[in-house]
Formats: C-alpha cells, structure tokens, sequence
C-alpha cells in the first residue's frame, strides 16, 4: 500500500517509523514531515490546512491510505474532504472530532449520558462565568471551549486567578473561541487510555501516563507534553471494565446514536480517584508524547490494524503488545512553552545510532545543508524500552548527555511518580 501520513510532529514521526515496518508498506510520504521522517518517509513540505493542495499530492503521489496525525485538521474537517473525493483516511470525521474540538460539545454529551466527569459549567459572558467561580470556589479548572495546543488549560488555586483565566478566554486570547469550560478539580491520578475504533467494534490500544507540567515534580505551566511512559500500573483489570462500561461504550453509543460514528484512534485522559475512572478529556488521535512510547511497544502490524479499521473488521485482531516498559523524554527549546528560541543547529545526532530498544522521534526539527535545526518547542523524543522503568529513564538521559543540545532543556524526572515508589 501507498500511505500519506499527515504532519511534522514527534507523533507523526513515530507513527511512519511503525508503518516503516509493515511487509505491506510500498511507499511512504509524510506532509510536511520533520528531519527525522525525511530519513524513513519521502517528505513533501505543503500547509496541511491547505486541503486543495493536500488533495493533488496524494492524488499524484498514487496514496492509497492517508492517516491523519494532528487534531487541528481532523477537526476542521480534512476526514470529511478527502472521504467526499473518494480517498481512504484513517480517521474521525468533523462532527466526531468535536469530542476535542469542543470540551462544551464533550462535556454536554457527558451529561447526557451519565458519562462520569467533573461538575462543570460553560459561558460566553465574564459575569456568569465568575458567579460560577465563586459558588464553587478554589481549585477550579478554566478551559478553552477549543484547540489550544494543550496550553488552553488552567488550574486556578484562588477564584481571583480563576477569574482573570476566564477573562483571557472569554476576550479571545485562544483563536479557536471565546466560550470558556469551568469545571470542579478533580483529585487522584492521571491516566492516559487509548482505543482504536471502527464502526462495530474498539479494541483495547495501551496505556501511559504523560507528563504536562513544565518543571519537575509537575510543577509551572502546561505543556503539550515533556515525557510519557508507558504501560501504567495504575491500570488494572478491575479499573480497565469500569473505564470501558462507564466511558468508553457510553461515548461510542452516544456518537452512533448522533448518526455519526467514531473512527479511529480515541485517547481518554482520566482521573482516577480511589479506584473510580473520571473524563477530563477526550482526543481524536494518538496522543504527543504517548504515541512514541506505544508505537515502540506495539508488536502488530500498525498497518495491518489501520487497514482493517477502515474496513470495520478490527474485531477479530488480536493486539500484542511487548511488556516491556517504554519511556520517552521531551528535549525543549529553551523559552518553551512561552517564546521559545528556533533555528539552532543540534550537532551530535548523527553520531547517535537508533535501534529497536532505543529511538530519538523527531518532533520541530528541519534539514538543512546536511545539518539538522530546531523548529518547534518540542524538538526530540528520546524514546527506550527496557525491563524496567528506571532503567529505560536512564538510558534516555544517557542519550540526551550525548546529544549534548546547550540551546535545550528536559525534565529529568519523568516516570518519578512510578520510579520513586519501587
């Protein structure tokens, strides 16, 4: 099969190094794809919202799938262009992909029906908004009603704070909209669940644990991600019945019912408070960092699963997963998540030598000149499998001393929660 993967990001990258090793793969082309995909996928630099120009690469390029890495064009609708113009794509459409594209859309479905989540309520003007806050005091949650590359959420410690944060979304400080989400702060533990979904049926597609804060010990603001690990512990048997009875089948059911069926990768981020699941967000594809921790703990044909997915026949697929655990670390450009520097060179990668248990999944980079450059805030995943948690983490650190990036910076600490207790 010829595959398009569509994205430049540490996901994405992951994501084509899995395809890479599929004996069904003939071609595979990444847009617009980073320095790391270039070096496994043919790379074809195009604006993704730009879904005219998307169409006649694939259409030249004789793409017989097209897998859709981000949210940003799921939910504006690239499903949907690309399945009107007789195209395979591996995803949810526009109206499913409101289940991020929307927490007002999320939450309401949640209440609707009896999905467990926070207490919450949604505004459009500052008043309302704020008589809300005080009513439930301190801490209290303010959300972006949209996409907000994972930086449209606060969690408040005092009502003023809350207020001011509902204020920056109600004056449109998130391009996506100007509805703001106020919901109860939920204690317990955080959860990252993934399914992969046809028409008739889920599957069960891992568990890990990311970490958003910026700093170690989870402290500052949030990131799109600094590191994720993966399985989790925190998952058990008796908990993974809940999530998928109380959650997962409910929301499945709830979209069917709204005559629009989800496909396609589903992330659930859960809270998980003595022993009980709680949504605190859905999204529409793999998350950023968790893929590369799962794609490097997927024993199946990734291929193989997509295709059948589009077919509506993952039923009878049995996932195998390696239990080995996996771990990646975010090297940042220093300045993120705020103003972030760009365009400097990492040196040592190339001296650096990939392979099954060790990976680095580029995330902002570019080529240029035989030389590789930062882009994004989120630059490298460094990403290892390894019996045991603790030493994947040091293996990562130990390729991250190679690199030796001076213009960057990483959370030392990731996976503390799990390591610190053994």
């Amino acid at each position: 099969m010829n595959l398009a993967v569509i994205g430049s990001g540490g996901r994405e990258h992951a994501l084509c190094y899995k395809l890479k090793q599929s004996p069904k793969l003939k071609k595979l082309i990444c847009i617009p794809g980073n320095a790391g995909t270039q070096k496994i996928a043919k790379n074809i630099e195009e604006d993704i919202s730009n879904f005219d120009a998307l169409y006649k690469i694939i259409k030249n390029q004789n793409i017989d799938l097209v897998i859709i890495g981000p949210e940003q064009p799921l939910v504006d609708g690239l499903f949907d262009y690309l399945n009107k113009k007789n195209i395979k794509v591996f995803g949810p459409n526009k109206f499913a992909s409101q289940l991020e594209g929307s927490k007002a859309f999320m939450k309401n479905l949640c209440k609707k029906n009896n999905i467990p989540t926070a207490n919450f309520g949604t505004f459009n003007n500052l008043k309302n908004a704020s008589d809300f806050i005080r009513k439930n005091g301190a801490p209290i949650v303010v959300k972006a009603d949209g996409l907000a590359s994972g930086k449209g959420v606060s969690i408040c410690n005092s009502t003023s704070e809350a207020i001011i944060k509902a204020k920056e979304v109600l004056k449109g400080k998130f391009k996506s909209s100007s509805t703001v989400v106020l919901e109860n702060f939920l204690r317990g533990e955080e959860l990252s669940y993934f399914v992969i979904v046809d028409e008739n049926s889920y599957k069960f597609f891992g568990s890990a644990q990311d970490h958003k804060k910026v700093g170690e010990g989870d402290v500052g603001p949030n990131t799109g991600g600094m590191g994720a690990y993966s399985p989790t512990p925190l998952l058990t048997k008796k908990l993974e019945i809940k999530i998928n009875k109380k959650i997962i089948e409910p929301t499945l059911k709830a979209m069917k019912k709204l005559g629009h069926p989800y496909k396609g990768f589903l992330y659930a981020g859960l809270m998980i408070n003595k022993g009980e699941p709680y949504l605190i967000e859905y999204n529409i594809r793999m998350g950023d960092p968790e893929c590369q921790v799962l794609m490097m703990r997927l024993k199946t044909d990734l291929l193989e699963i997509i295709d059948l997915i589009t077919k509506n026949k993952i039923k009878d697929l049995k996932i195998e997963w390696t239990k080995k655990n996996s771990i990646t670390i975010v090297l940042c450009a220093r300045g993120y998540p705020f103003n972030h520097i760009k365009n400097r060179e990492i040196r040592n990668l190339l001296k650096i030598l990939p392979d099954k248990k060790n990976q680095i999944f580029h995330a902002g980079t570019y080529k240029k000149n035989n030389k590789i450059y930062s882009v994004g805030g989120r630059v490298l995943n460094v990403t290892c499998v390894s019996k045991n948690l603790g030493e994947a983490r040091r293996n990562c650190l130990a390729i991250i001393k190679k690199i030796n990036w001076t213009d960057g910076f990483y959370r030392k600490d990731i996976g503390w929660r799990l390591i610190n207790k053994k």
